[in-house]
């Protein structure tokens, strides 16, 4: 079937459709929380990076659809290397891990031999293998605070990220020149004139957003550090600098609570990612039906990309990070 065919089907129709071939084919939907609200609404689980990894390296399904972006769903297919997983969409990339090239971050690392590298999940399988761990927004501080204060570290791909972390750490990590273009596009400005119109309003910010944007937070952290932080505070009022999608958990957790996005410009109330966006319903349905794209690795490259994958969730699991 193809998706002409598909647009004479309601949503509901859809998702009766999905929830009827995941059932069948003892397959298991993720979703990151930057997905559009259907889909998180019928997701199996629904979480940030940190999370959907620990769920990915614990699946006994015989099928995993990954509706989030390529590096999620082949951090998914590394640690589960006899496990189909499926990508709606292979052209749901990142922004961030397409600013770290493999070659250009090897000659980088040749050049400082004695560092250790700590990588963002939001990275390619490729440099997954060049990493000695990974992190994530939700756990870079303790996975950079495992190594001794006098380690050196070159920390890629994003260095909103590494900067915030240096500078909460007292450390002195080596930055690769990498930026999240739905984060980094957010201004100071905007947020000055969300908080003059509402003064009243908690600022909560993504760390890859620009160090003068986390200046104005009250407070920073991972998409599920924000969404607790906006459940546990009493403010009734957040002004959100990350991904709009997020929005969804926020009032389905807080319903009687307001959150306002930071808009990247004046047209819209919204800051969307490009490639979140690119999986529907539609999608999800037709790889679930085909069982394709299939995402494919090779088995060196999973190999080794597994390694510093691993170590990242150990060593979350001994700080309990994760349960």
């Amino acid at each position: 079937m193809d998706d002409s065919k598909l647009t004479t089907f309601t949503s509901k129709e859809l998702i009766e459709k999905i929830l009827k071939l995941k059932k069948q084919k003892n397959a298991v939907l993720l979703a990151h929380y930057y997905q559009i609200p259907e889909i998180q609404d019928i997701a199996d689980y629904v979480g940030d990076s940190l999370g959907l990894a620990q769920i990915a390296s614990k699946s006994k399904a015989d099928i995993i659809v990954f509706a989030g972006v390529h590096f999620m769903a082949e951090t998914a297919k590394i640690l589960n290397p006899d496990t189909k997983v499926l990508l709606p969409d292979l052209e749901a990339g990142c922004s961030l891990a397409d600013s770290c090239p493999r070659e250009d971050f090897a000659k980088f690392k040749a050049r400082y031999p004695n560092h250790k590298v700590i990588s963002y999940i939001n990275c390619t399988a490729d440099i997954k293998t060049l990493s000695d761990v990974i992190c994530t927004s939700g756990n870079a501080k303790q996975i950079v605070e495992s190594f001794p204060e006098n380690e050196k570290i070159i920390f890629a791909p994003d260095k909103n990220l590494g900067g915030y972390i240096n500078k909460i750490t007292g450390r002195n990590m080596l930055l690769w020149d990498g930026t999240c273009e739905v984060h980094d596009i957010l201004s100071t400005e905007a947020i000055i004139n969300l908080k003059v119109k509402n003064p009243d309003a908690k600022v909560v910010a993504h760390p890859e957003c620009k160090a003068q944007v986390l200046e104005l937070a009250d407070f920073v952290g991972s998409t599920t550090a924000m969404l607790k932080y906006t459940m546990e505070n009493s403010s009734n009022k957040y002004i959100v600098a990350t991904e709009t999608g997020i929005l969804h958990e926020m009032h389905k957790n807080s319903p009687d609570k307001e959150f306002l996005i930071v808009a990247t410009d004046e047209t819209c109330s919204c800051n969307d990612c490009p490639y979140m966006k690119m999986i529907t319903l539609e999608k999800i349905y037709l790889s679930l039906e085909n069982e394709k794209p299939e995402i494919n690795l090779p088995d060196d490259i999973m190999k080794k990309a597994e390694l510093p994958i691993r170590r990242m969730l150990d060593i979350s699991m001994k700080m309990n990070l994760i349960k």
